[in-house]
């Protein structure tokens, strides 16, 4: 597992695993059977596959990486911090379900794309943890967003939100005020930028 070449016939086709009903995985690139913690290496190399149920051809990539995530978190390697985790739940069954994989994505996109300012600003030993502050921005963005997609009669009332407003009234606030929190994000950014 050294390149996305060797593993891959080109350069943009995913690896194929085939998952049989003994749970063991085969990497048909390389002939072998491989494990989760081989996957999560690919993942970690970058190397794109795709997972599929060897007797019905499905593709179970999604459930494959989900437990990779669960092992890990299992394992000790906790990075989904519980309040996170139950807002994530809240979120299924909603009107907010549709719009959160997007999120979610940009939001992921956006944290490595700052990666390398981050470090910098811990080695540096700032006095304010950067990290804290883009997690704060970014969990009262989701907030924001998720009060904003709610139906008015089924809203919830979260964490910095405000009651008795007029639904409309009240979205046009949460976007004003999401807007606000994106900038006041962009802002420490730049900073940690300098």
């Amino acid at each position: 597992m050294t390149g996305k070449s060797k593993n891959t016939g080109a350069a943009d086709d995913p690896v194929v695993i085939k998952k049989y009903a003994n749970r063991r995985l085969y990497n048909t690139a390389s002939s072998s059977y491989i494990t989760l913690d081989d996957l999560a290496a690919m993942v970690r190399a970058d190397i794109e596959f795709a997972v599929f149920d060897a007797k019905s051809g499905e593709d179970i990539t999604h459930s494959i990486l989900t437990q990779i995530i669960v092992d890990e978190e299992a394992n000790g390697q906790h990075m989904l911090p519980v309040s996170f985790l139950r807002q994530l739940i809240g979120m299924y069954g909603n009107s907010m379900q549709g719009v959160m994989p997007s999120y979610l994505e940009a939001s992921m996109k956006n944290f490595q794309q700052n990666q390398a300012k981050i470090r910098e600003a811990f080695d540096a030993g700032m006095s304010n943890n950067p990290l804290a502050a883009i997690h704060e921005t970014n969990m009262a963005m989701m907030r924001a967003a998720a009060q904003s997609f709610m139906p008015a009669g089924s809203k919830r009332k979260m964490a910095g939100s405000g009651g008795g407003k007029g639904s409309g009234e009240s979205s046009t606030d949460e976007i004003a005020a999401l807007r606000e929190q994106m900038a006041a994000m962009q802002q420490k950014l730049d900073k940690l930028d300098k």
